[in-house]
């Protein structure tokens, strides 16, 4: 099975890929890991969801909005982050966005002066820092290699830090089965009550929902789309239920349901 995720080698996409797929291939965008999967030039992708620190990833979210995928898992990795570089003296730290803001109280403390910089992914701040000794980078430890020093691990500003990732599969593959169900709602419409209305189909069947996140449409200003996790498999008879009312609410929108699936932790 073939599977495309972040890269360059070494991301903890990467690492979380392998878990799925025998054969990864890489891009840099998870739009491009999302079209590959909806296009069928892919049996697989793995995109990050959620970081326990930093909260969701939106760039993942919206193109879960503008495409026809099915979530067939999720991932959960822990995330050991650690400050690579050729020496102890360097300008500037490399790394994701994400890796950057959930190590920020220990460069604060440790790096005051250091200039940082946002690149793709850890990795490829990592391949900056095989590239200039001026450049340190933020990454899993492994990913030192021989040309470059673990100056510090487990910088990460919490020790439980960890990433859920999603297993995104062609939109023929939606299974009914699992413990969780993703869905995406866009009820273009706005009125007092809508989101309490939009929850009471859950509340009153007894269905917790593990998650809830609003953005932008890209419609217009103050017009949302919402992203909802519920602990609850499309097979059960309560999930339909509570399915038929939001399809109900939404009736001038939209509903995509991703589809039901179960958790694996996956080693970092």
């Amino acid at each position: 099975m073939k599977a495309l995720t972040l890269g360059p080698e070494g991301t903890y996409s990467h690492r979380a890929a392998r878990a799925v797929a025998d054969e990864v291939e890489f891009v840099e965008s998870v739009t491009a890991i999302v079209e590959g999967v909806a296009g069928g030039e892919y049996d697989r992708g793995v995109v990050p969801i959620e970081n326990s620190i930093e909260g969701s990833v939106t760039e993942s979210l919206d193109a879960l909005a503008d495409r026809n995928v099915a979530v067939v898992k999720e991932l959960v990795t822990p995330i050991r982050h650690a400050l690579l570089a050729q020496n102890s003296e360097f300008e500037l730290i490399a790394s994701h966005p994400q890796a950057l803001a959930q190590c920020r109280d220990y460069l604060d403390r440790e790096y005051p002066s250091a200039a940082t910089e946002a690149v793709a992914s850890t990795a490829r701040g990592v391949e900056r820092a095989r590239e200039d000794p001026s450049i340190a980078a933020i990454g899993h430890p492994d990913n030192a290699g021989d040309d470059l020093q673990v100056l510090a691990e487990d910088i990460q500003d919490r020790t439980s830090n960890s990433t859920r990732f999603v297993v995104l599969a062609p939109e023929t593959e939606r299974s009914e089965a699992g413990g969780k169900t993703s869905l995406i709602i866009y009820p273009n419409v706005d009125y007092p009550g809508l989101l309490l209305e939009m929850l009471e189909p859950f509340a009153e069947r007894d269905i917790n929902l593990s998650r809830l996140e609003s953005r932008p449409s890209g419609e217009r200003l103050g017009d949302y789309v919402f992203h909802v996790d519920i602990a609850g498999g499309l097979y059960e008879d309560r999930t339909k239920a509570a399915l038929e009312e939001i399809r109900e609410i939404a009736k001038n929108g939209w509903v995509r349901v991703l589809g039901s699936y179960d958790t694996e932790h996956v080693l970092g």
